[in-house]
């Protein structure tokens, strides 16, 4: 029989619709699992450990919070499980993934995080279809890591990389990994490899330490960096266009600029990175002037796993070699 640590963390899929508001129910956390034991011939298989140290939609996800859910999964004897799932909102879901796949990065047995686009009770809900997935990929040993199951509207279920994973689409409740390279796909219990560059063991041991000082800005046309107001010791992180740019022309002055705003940073200490952007030998003029003025890219990775990977660097390390180390090596197979 197959032991299963399953956390409850809230979201939608721990949620009701009441009056046309949807929020968080304590009985529908279980009733997913009374779900999964009606559709599933085999679930006598399965058993079941519950725990839930987190009762939130995940919009009010916080970094505070991943150090709770994080304790809760580090209180029990992880050796005696043969899987991890936590029930998670889609919301953040991207963040609370990478944070988990960085923080538990050589992880004996497999984290799935498991999400619905709806409410359970909602017939389009996907929160049992990726539950189910979660529990066959665990019950056929699949690997050891973090990763992130998840049926999008009329296409084959997909199994994501933890650290790979973007946020929703706009306007939808459909997610994909970067570049839309998934991990796996999942079709009638089988599971076929879609991508080989897996997540690499690093071994890098880590507190549950998130820095407070990370900023991240987003670009649009009439951003006004003069706005902003940093004091030494934050560091910014500053989300590009999907071709790697960002203004860096002071034609409609310096205070639309990011060259600009790159000298004010280092004027007052405060370090400046970019993501995302993928390597390659060539690169837009605005990107290479950026990197010019003492911007540093974080290459190959999304938006969201930049910015944690920020969060547990500054928060985990004070000295500038060792951040700078921890920023450059594949902890948790986020590099494409």
């Amino acid at each position: 029989m197959k032991q299963v640590l399953v956390i409850f963390t809230g979201g939608t899929i721990g949620s009701t619709v009441s009056a046309g508001v949807i929020n968080t129910a304590n009985t529908q956390a279980f009733k997913l699992l009374q779900q999964f034991k009606d559709a599933d011939p085999q679930a006598q298989d399965i058993q079941f450990t519950t725990l839930q140290p987190l009762h939130i939609l995940s919009e009010n996800m916080a970094p505070a919070a991943w150090q709770i859910l994080i304790n809760a999964i580090e209180s029990q004897n992880l050796a005696s499980y043969d899987g991890i799932i936590i029930t998670h909102g889609t919301d953040t879901l991207a963040y609370t993934a990478a944070a988990l796949s960085y923080y538990f990065n050589a992880l004996k047995v497999p984290m799935l995080l498991v999400s619905s686009d709806y409410s359970l009770d909602d017939a389009r809900a996907n929160g049992l279809s990726n539950f189910r997935c979660a529990v066959d990929f665990i019950r056929q040993n699949i690997r050891a890591g973090v990763f992130v199951p998840y049926a999008n509207q009329n296409q084959t279920m997909q199994v994501h990389h933890a650290a790979r994973l973007t946020c929703s689409l706009q306007l939808t409740g459909d997610f994909y990994s970067v570049q839309n390279k998934p991990f796996m796909h999942y079709d009638n219990q089988v599971f076929t490899q879609l991508d080989a560059s897996l997540p690499v063991e690093s071994g890098i041991r880590l507190s549950a330490n998130f820095s407070e000082r990370i900023i991240m800005l987003k670009p649009y046309p009439g951003l006004n960096y003069a706005t902003i107001k940093l004091v030494q010791g934050d560091v910014v992180l500053h989300d590009l266009y999907h071709s790697g740019t960002a203004c860096a022309s002071n034609e409609w002055g310096d205070p639309y600029s990011l060259v600009s705003f790159l000298e004010h940073c280092a004027q007052r200490g405060v370090k400046v990175y970019l993501a995302p952007a993928i390597k390659s030998t060539s690169a837009y003029q605005s990107t290479q002037v950026l990197l010019e003025r003492g911007a540093e890219m974080l290459w190959n990775m999304s938006i969201e796993s930049a910015y944690i990977k920020l969060l547990l660097a500054y928060g985990n390390f004070k000295e500038s070699e060792q951040i700078q180390q921890f920023l450059t090596v594949n902890i948790a197979g986020e590099f494409v």
